[in-house]
């Protein structure tokens, strides 16, 4: 039996931002009949060659495979931002799709990014920038966030047109505004649709 499509929500989260963003983006995604969210998390990198990360997570989504990449129909792909780029563990799982890149299998598919960093000028749009590059380079179509979404227009916290960003006061704070959540479910909503267009 051939599975339902579904847009892979993939991310790397330290503080629980980027995780609690990717719920909400689900909830979007799961809002357009015939598709659903598969949430996936990438491991932590080690400084040293030693591997250190279990095969599963001790919590939360299960860690993304490549083939689950290669056969989703969009993807949404979230980060903090450090530095204004994206964290080590997201960029060394991207190091990794050569192969699909060769074969040319995420060509023509819907991608969206999210972050968060504890400042209001922390690099959250460079960040989604660093996110966009490597997906342009395997062919898929960047959507970013219109302004037909009134809260990207009234936001005094995250929101950019790039994706869908929060600003955490500190590092340790996961609570998303009422602008944050209503545009990350804009954005899961909006590459669902494209994704299931891009299918017809």
């Amino acid at each position: 039996m051939n599975e339902a499509p579904y847009v892979l929500v993939l991310f790397y989260s330290r503080h629980g931002s980027i995780s609690e963003m990717a719920k909400h983006i689900a909830r979007g995604v799961n809002k357009i009949t015939g598709f659903e969210a598969k949430i996936r998390q990438v491991p932590d990198v080690s400084a040293t060659t030693i591997e250190t990360t279990p095969a599963l997570p001790d919590e939360g989504a299960p860690y993304c495979t490549l083939d689950e990449l290669a056969n989703c129909s969009g993807l949404a792909i979230g980060s903090p931002s450090y530095f204004g780029s994206m964290a080590a563990p997201l960029k060394h799982f991207i190091d990794q799709t050569t192969t699909l890149w060769l074969t040319g299998q995420l060509i023509d598919k819907p991608a969206c990014g999210f972050t968060s960093a504890s400042t209001m000028h922390g690099g959250q749009e460079q960040c989604l920038h660093s996110m966009m590059t490597p997906l342009i380079h395997h062919g898929m179509i960047w959507a970013g966030l219109p302004y037909r979404n009134k809260e990207l227009i009234n936001t005094t916290t995250g929101g950019t047109p790039y994706g869908a960003s929060h600003l955490a006061s500190s590092t340790s704070e996961n609570i998303l505004s009422e602008d944050e959540k209503a545009l990350c479910e804009a954005q899961g909503k909006r590459i669902a649709e494209i994704s299931k267009k891009l299918q017809t």
